[in-house]
């Protein structure tokens, strides 16, 4: 399991207020300790898991039919401290890829305590079995929250949701923090989207702040994805 420091939750996975397309410049001080306790939020203690799921082509919606029969129990059971914030099939990027978010509310033992009791689900322990059948790979990645960045809420649509993820060059990730804006990745179609990145270039600060954190970047990602009909972010 892959773990990721900090996570833009509220960037990444649901839209900013109207005309928030402003820098975020929050002076970080970059004193002598660990980035997570300088950057991610202090009255919260959830903790965030991404799942990545490469699936046979052959049999992805056999996948997805069995996830939305199972993942929304999880979700919903009162014994298990999490919440499934959205489940989702890559459309550009990576094919037959399915993309879940978790959070946690209570941190690292929740999580465990999470884990520990999924293993005494039988229906949960059958899932697992029939799902690895399905899988050419799979990859899980821990995340915590940026302080400046909103709460993903469940939300209707139709949408499709866009996925930004950064590999920041090493000791870069303070000033990724003072260089931060509120982004708007959830759009009504391809073609909004490409309205709206355009019109960033039109805000004020933005060009600013593309300037400062370019060179922050070691590599990029994207990918756009559907919701399945059972994610609370549609």
């Amino acid at each position: 399991m892959a773990a990721r420091v900090l996570l833009a939750r509220g960037g990444l996975l649901r839209p900013a207020a109207p005309g928030s397309f402003l820098p975020g410049l929050r002076k970080v001080d970059p004193r002598k300790d660990a980035h997570s306790n300088l950057l991610a939020k202090k009255e919260t203690s959830s903790l965030y898991k991404l799942q990545f799921h490469n699936v046979k082509p052959e049999c992805l919606d056999a996948y997805n039919k069995i996830c939305q029969e199972v993942l929304p129990k999880i979700h919903e059971g009162k014994q298990y401290p999490c919440t499934l914030v959205g489940t989702w099939n890559t459309w550009y990027g990576e094919q037959d890829q399915a993309v879940h978010l978790w959070r946690y509310e209570g941190g690292y033992p929740a999580l465990t305590e999470v884990m520990n009791k999924l293993k005494e689900n039988q229906e949960f322990v059958s899932f697992r079995k029939a799902r690895s059948d399905m899988l050419i790979s799979r990859r899980n990645q821990l995340l915590l929250e940026f302080s400046f960045w909103n709460e993903p809420v469940p939300r209707s649509g139709p949408n499709i949701y866009e996925l930004r993820s950064y590999q920041l060059r090493p000791g870069t990730m303070i000033e990724w923090g003072n260089y931060c804006v509120h982004q708007q990745p959830s759009y009504k179609d391809l073609q909004t989207r490409e309205d709206i990145r355009n019109a960033a270039w039109h805000k004020h600060g933005w060009e600013e702040l593309v300037y400062y954190t370019v060179p922050l970047i070691q590599e990029m990602e994207s990918r756009i994805m559907i919701p399945l009909k059972t994610s609370p972010l549609q």
